[in-house]
């Protein structure tokens, strides 16, 4: 199986081109290449397959196994992929994934490799029908307390295609997310388990985050979560509507702008090539 590694903001996947390959268990092959002792080593398996409805579909399974419905850093690398590999031939492309179909805007270095994506992320969705989450479906969850453990948090949910918990904290980087992450995932509150994402105000323009992804564990970055994570900060009060975010692998420029959606700028960047014999 040929295969590309490749990262958004530290974000990592192992890519595979579909339009050439055929992966018959793509729940087993994500364990296996994620693996970072036996395998090539991600957080997950993106598959890059041919789409009906748009110019690409992107499949995105966790280093669990589990399929995720949209990965926001995930999907730059696919657009990165499938220009720099001629599977497009333009700089405004249209992705299929299980959170809908995005448009994504490319941007090239000199040698005419991408190197930065924007991407529509959509609008979010805010009622605990859509994200999903037990309880009245109609109702909004913003800022609502959560006991968990030993502590008292305020949480706010927001779905981008999946879904995502966000909690504000004092100090991020000293924050035990291994230790409240797991829990809050599994809570029977989200039946689909939940992304959680902690979040510390730097200025109303700058935020810092740390995320505990669904089926990943902590993870460098997650876009998907960025963007949830803008809309939270908007819905409390805490920022503008246009934030710089600082995640663990890298920056993101996020806009909740006057649309409704919910845009994201970025990074994507291939770190090699190479042939893998799962046997």
């Amino acid at each position: 199986m040929k295969f590309a590694k490749m990262h958004g903001a530290g974000n990592d996947y192992v890519y595979v081109n579909c339009f050439e390959e055929i992966i018959d268990d793509p729940v087993a092959m994500a364990r296996t290449v994620s693996n970072r002792n036996f395998g090539i080593g991600s957080d997950g398996l993106i598959l890059i397959l041919p789409s009906g409805k748009a110019d690409v579909r992107m499949r995105m399974f966790n280093s669990d196994g589990s399929e995720s419905e949209m990965c926001g850093n995930g999907i730059r690398c696919v657009a990165k992929y499938a220009y720099d590999h001629g599977i497009v031939d333009k700089k405004e492309i249209t992705a299929e994934t299980g959170a809908g179909i995005l448009t994504l805007q490319l941007f090239t270095n000199p040698d005419n490799r991408v190197e930065r994506v924007r991407v529509n992320m959509g609008k979010p969705r805010l009622s605990r029908g859509e994200i999903p989450m037990t309880g009245n479906p109609r109702e909004q969850v913003i800022n609502q307390e959560l006991k968990i453990l030993d502590r008292t948090f305020h949480i706010t949910c927001v779905s981008m295609g999946n879904p995502h918990c966000i909690i504000f904290v004092d100090n991020v980087d000293e924050f035990p997310v291994a230790k409240y992450g797991p829990v809050i995932e599994n809570l029977d509150l989200f039946p689909n388990r939940t992304n959680v994402e902690f979040i510390e105000i730097i200025s109303p323009t700058e935020i810092k985050q740390r995320t505990w992804e669904r089926g990943a564990g902590e993870t460098l970055a997650c876009g998907t979560g960025s963007s949830a994570v803008t809309v939270a900060c908007v819905l409390n009060g805490r920022t503008e509507h246009r934030v710089l975010n600082h995640l663990l692998g890298g920056d993101l420029e996020m806009e909740w702008a006057q649309d409704g959606s919910v845009y994201m700028t970025g990074p994507a960047v291939q770190v090699f090539e190479g042939d893998f014999d799962p046997r």
